[in-house]
């Protein structure tokens, strides 16, 4: 299916965010395809982001992928090697964290608000629930997302992800059906088994699982992290839930 791709500029209560789009090209007499706001792992918007955003736009949906940290410029805020590997990781979260820290819940939400708000108003995203989804510290503020607006977040899924941070308040608005994969390294499971009984006593339709022998950023292809079955997981278990929610639902 052919892709087109753009990058846009999304009105936010503190300024502009910048963002990269990826979605079906229009088949003839036209066509709106469902919504899915994505948020990048700390690393941010870079080649590997805008593969998967492509990679998810192939089957059916329109993916907008915002730069969180815009408050500080243009995606890539920080310059990134093109191979993120244990000598450049330290330098690299030193300049990222700060950023992370700075992303308070106050602004993520506040963001949210005018990351949906966007999506929802391009011509080609069909009306209807969306789905939001994320990686890392992204998969966190996907399930903020999906928590402050559970009338509009049909769909969530979070990978190498901690979804729990925020404890059971924030569990307890979410009403999407959702995904959780998280890294071995990441999650014992006693953890995870915690994990699933506040999201049980939250009354969250979920799977929520540890992804053997995966370690923290496993679906990020330019990482040392990364894990090829890892991915391929992710896959199997994201499109199945998008269709459920947003297509057959």
């Amino acid at each position: 299916m052919p892709i087109q791709t753009k990058t846009l500029h999304i009105p936010t209560a503190d300024g502009r965010a910048d963002a990269f789009a990826a979605f079906p090209d229009a088949f003839p007499g036209g066509g709106r395809h469902p919504g899915v706001l994505m948020y990048a792992d700390g690393f941010g918007i870079r080649p590997v982001l805008r593969e998967v955003a492509r990679e998810l736009a192939g089957h059916g949906y329109y993916v907008l992928v915002p730069n969180l940290f815009y408050r500080h410029g243009t995606a890539p805020v920080i310059e990134l090697p093109e191979y993120i590997g244990e000598e450049a990781r330290s330098g690299v979260l030193a300049q990222v964290m700060p950023l992370i820290q700075e992303h308070t819940t106050e602004r993520v939400l506040s963001d949210a608000d005018a990351y949906l708000r966007f999506l929802t108003a391009q011509p080609e995203v069909a009306a209807g629930p969306v789905a939001v989804t994320g990686y890392c510290i992204g998969g966190l503020l996907a399930t903020r997302t999906a928590g402050a607006h559970p009338g509009q977040v049909a769909a969530l899924a979070a990978f190498h992800a901690p979804v729990g941070a925020d404890g059971p308040d924030t569990l307890a608005g979410i009403t999407a059906q959702a995904h959780f994969g998280h890294a071995e390294s990441d999650l014992t499971p006693e953890a995870l088994r915690e994990l699933n009984k506040a999201l049980d006593a939250a009354g969250v339709d979920h799977t929520s699982e540890i992804y053997p022998g995966t370690v923290h950023g496993f679906t990020m292809s330019d990482t040392d992290a990364f894990d090829p079955a890892g991915l391929r997981r992710h896959w199997d278990r994201l499109l199945p839930l998008l269709k459920g929610a947003l297509v057959n639902g």
